[in-house]
């Protein structure tokens, strides 16, 4: 007796298991039996309930769903499956099983998307790192719901085709229609009150900070700040933004698959072109600073800052565990956090700006502090020595004269920004065949052997070795500063005063 032949629907799709996107191949077989729907495949709770709204999708868009016994394989079945972007490939291969849709067109097709009751499709998180796989591994088409069009055109090696419906899909497939994406006008960035943007004039005085700031800047390198409050901490971190390059390209599609992944791009500007400034409350958690969460591990505040800038005001009042928790991304430039089903990676490498008050009462004034030598002394301490020393500068900022506040005339950031613009690019083409953007991502192997300074230069290195003044990695550090105030100044290498002075950038007693 010949065996009964199953229909089967194939349909391929994305997931992501945080920044990684893996292909899937989702199976559906009718056959017979008692009328059940199960799914499996390695799939959490959320993708089960994907279940009834496929089924209402199917109805409710003139179909007729499977009387028999359904099963739904996302495989690989070892890759962890969440969320919600599975809905329309799962319904699409339900239908090519059944027989009401036709398949000639999925082979070199991805397709991701939500679905609602009534077969309307919702856009999802993730298209931009899904699709960026999907074309370097030869797919021709991507069908996505149109609210994520925008970002999916970044993606110029696949045909794009933006949908509204479960049944939009089928008649495509069947050749009734064609699907169309016509990118949204990108919305204009708004401007401050009045019409202002963040300019680095605004800040008075603080021509020590500011200059700091500019090196800082220049290299990527991580700066504390400490000062009374009302000083203008805050005010030159958010305006460090405006003095840094914009994004390459790379960089662009990069920042933006983590803000894709996030759910946070703004709607009409779907590439992330400025670098990102992300400046957490003081309460957060290591989950909010790092990323995870139940099920899907979502970037956090690291992440989202990665080719930019994290600030962190009021870093004295986190918890040390939460502050300690950047080592790891700071030496790395990824966060690694662990699942039950493995390590989830996500890129991270960000400049850290961290901003402190002196002591708990914070006067506006020194004389008028009331906290004893050992308050002063604890409530910085919560910023722990491993953590100190991969920061490159520490500045403390004094309130300005009068004199100033009433005459000064500072720099634009378009002035300064030229400045550090000609420093980095001089970096790029220095550091071009190893692939590093900055001197902050340079190893210290590379600048004590190949890129060695002259025994001149390296001096003031030595004897804050033997005086035990810094560390054998805060002595890199300082090389890699070394070479940012270098590049400032348009020299070919590092002279010893800018060593020197590098060092003293470290060696402050700020804090």
């Amino acid at each position: 007796m010949t065996p009964r032949v199953r229909a089967l629907g194939t349909v391929h799709t994305v997931g992501l298991n945080a920044f990684e996107a893996k292909g899937l191949e989702v199976q559906a077989s009718v056959g017979a039996g008692l009328p059940a729907f199960a799914v499996s495949g390695g799939v959490d709770g959320s993708v089960r309930e994907a279940r009834d709204r496929i089924r209402s999708a199917i109805a409710n868009s003139g179909f007729k769903f499977p009387e028999g016994r359904l099963t739904v394989l996302l495989s690989p079945a070892e890759i962890p499956k969440s969320g919600s972007g599975f809905d329309l490939a799962m319904a699409i291969a339900i239908l090519v099983s059944t027989g009401e849709a036709a398949p000639h067109r999925l082979p070199r097709t991805i397709i991701m998307g939500e679905l609602a009751l009534d077969g309307r499709v919702r856009p999802v998180r993730g298209i931009l790192p899904a699709l960026i796989w999907a074309a370097e591994h030869g797919f021709e088409q991507a069908v996505v719901p149109h609210g994520n069009v925008d970002e999916a055109l970044l993606v110029t090696e696949l045909e794009i085709g933006g949908v509204d419906s479960l049944a939009q899909v089928v008649s495509w497939l069947a050749g009734e229609c064609v699907l169309d994406a016509v990118p949204r006008q990108p919305e204009e960035e708004p401007a401050g009150p009045g019409g202002h943007r963040d300019d680095w004039a605004d800040v008075v005085g603080q021509g020590e900070a500011r200059h700091a700031l500019e090196i800082a800047a220049a290299g990527a390198h991580h700066v504390l700040m400490t000062g009374p409050p009302g000083i203008g901490k805050t005010m030159l971190a958010k305006r460090i933004p405006g003095i840094l390059p914009p994004l390459r390209r790379e960089e662009s599609l990069e920042v933006t698959a983590i803000h894709s992944i996030a759910g946070v791009l703004s709607p009409g500007q779907p590439l992330v072109v400025d670098p990102p400034f992300v400046a957490p409350h003081h309460s957060t958690s290591a989950t909010g600073l790092l990323g995870g969460g139940t099920g899907f591990a979502r970037p956090g505040a690291a992440s989202l800052a990665h080719r930019g800038v994290l600030f962190l005001d009021e870093c004295a009042e986190m918890p040390p565990t939460v502050l300690d928790s950047l080592r790891q991304p700071l030496e790395e430039g990824e966060v690694n956090v662990q699942r039950r089903d493995g390590i989830a990676r996500y890129p991270a490498r960000f400049q850290l700006v961290l901003a402190a008050n002196p002591c708990p009462c914070a006067p506006a004034h020194d004389v008028d502090c009331v906290c004893s030598s050992v308050v002063r002394r604890r409530y910085l301490g919560k910023l722990s020595g491993p953590l100190m020393d991969r920061v490159d500068i520490r500045v403390r900022m004094d309130p300005p004269g009068s004199a100033a506040l009433m005459t000064s005339e500072e720099e634009t950031s378009a002035q300064v920004r030229a400045r550090v613009v000609a420093a980095r690019s001089a970096a790029v083409d220095r550091w071009r065949e190893f692939g590093w953007l900055t001197n902050s991502e340079v190893p210290g192997s590379i600048l004590r052997q190949r890129f060695r300074l002259s025994a001149e230069a390296m001096r003031p290195v030595e004897l804050f070795l033997r005086d035990g003044r810094v560390t054998a990695r805060g002595a890199d550090r300082a090389l890699r500063l070394a070479w940012t105030m270098c590049d400032l100044r348009g020299a070919d290498k590092p002279t010893e005063d800018d060593v020197a002075q590098a060092l003293l950038y470290r060696d402050r007693g700020s804090y």
